[in-house]
């Protein structure tokens, strides 16, 4: 595997790094059609052309499709230096696509940082495969370190083809991420964590979730507010504000370093960050 000091700095990638947002950009390839969780506020509806928000795309690529696009791309701009997979489901829960795509990606483009964006159900026994393929930067959406919080926000996950509810598939899901997170920094990966702002429901939670993240050695952490979206059960639910978002990150600042110039990006998303899809691309 390409060293890192061979590679991009790892300061380079904007989503990690505001300084690096405005000058650098990301290309984000839906590789990843399937999701092993039901998370209740969302639909899994991803062929979106009108919303920028997390998990959607105009279509899902195969493998091959997606390093063309990526080729075609490295060939038009000079900014791109991060290569992701976000989606629009868990890229872990199709890994065969997931890895072959990276594979992909670092033989032909090994300077390239490729970073990876997972709930951290089945990242604990691929860490390995990961690091092989080229990977530098993973996200970890943790939005609840307490199982009794955590059911309320997952209708269901599912390991090995069986299906887990209620407090199990909570305490399940929080057992994964904290060994997932702890083996990445102990192989030298860099470690983002997500937390969906869920008022109601983990609002005066997420102190404890960065506490906790923080002792599992992450880096950084990305407090995004809710999208409702229509047909789940939080459709009802209001988006916090951007007063309540700031003092969210102020009184969590101490345990983690916040993430504040985040963009929400598509599973397609081209360029810098607030730039459009993949279909600009083309």
């Amino acid at each position: 595997m390409t060293k890192l000091r061979d590679r991009r700095s790892l300061e380079q990638h904007p989503c990690f790094h505001g300084k690096a947002s405005a000058h650098w950009g990301r290309i984000h390839l839906p590789v990843a059609p399937n999701c092993n969780i039901q998370c209740n506020f969302c639909n899994r509806l991803y062929a979106c052309v009108n919303e920028s928000r997390p998990g959607v795309t105009r279509h899902i690529l195969q493998p091959a499709e997606a390093l063309a696009a990526l080729n075609r791309l490295l060939q038009q701009r000079k900014d791109i230096v991060v290569v992701g997979i976000a989606g629009p489901g868990d890229p872990l829960c199709d890994l065969d696509r997931t890895l072959e795509t990276l594979r992909a990606v670092h033989a032909l483009h090994p300077t390239l940082l490729i970073c990876v964006s997972t709930n951290g159900l089945n990242l604990p026994s691929h860490i390995d495969e990961l690091v092989a393929a080229g990977v530098t930067h993973v996200t970890v959406t943790v939005n609840a370190v307490d199982p009794h919080i955590g059911q309320k926000i997952y209708a269901s996950v599912t390991v090995n083809h069986r299906l887990y509810q209620g407090l199990e598939a909570g305490k399940i899901l929080l057992n994964r991420q904290e060994e997932a997170v702890v083996g990445l920094k102990q192989r030298g990966l860099i470690v983002k964590i997500n937390t969906v702002v869920l008022p109601g429901i983990n609002t005066d939670h997420i102190p404890d979730i960065a506490a906790k993240v923080a002792m599992w050695g992450a880096d950084k952490m990305n407090c995004i507010p809710l999208i409702p979206v229509q047909g789940t059960p939080l459709a009802e639910h209001v988006t916090p504000t951007e007063a309540e978002m700031a003092f969210i990150r102020k009184s969590i600042s101490g345990h983690m370093p916040q993430i504040f110039h985040c963009r929400r990006c598509r599973a397609d998303a081209v360029g810098l960050l607030g730039e459009g899809d993949m279909a600009g691309a083309n």
